[in-house]
């Protein structure tokens, strides 16, 4: 096993991997993300208060339940 080719090769893929996406943001996206910040925070206190009395842009209520499941 060649060593030095093996480690050129990792850090050619770290390089490609820490480029910016070129493409741009789409609405899908945008809900994706939404979703899995609702999901990540859906037990803090916090959120909670946040979700009953705070201003979302959001035309609905955000949901727990990720299709598919």
């Amino acid at each position: 096993m060649d060593i030095e080719k093996t480690i050129a090769e990792i850090k050619l893929l770290e390089e490609i991997h820490a480029l910016p996406d070129p493409r741009p943001i789409t609405l899908s996206d945008r809900e994706v993300a939404n979703r899995m910040h609702d999901e990540i925070y859906a037990n803090n206190p916090w959120f909670k208060l946040w979700q009953r009395y705070g201003i979302s842009s959001r035309p609905e209520p955000p949901s727990f339940n990720p299709p598919g499941r």
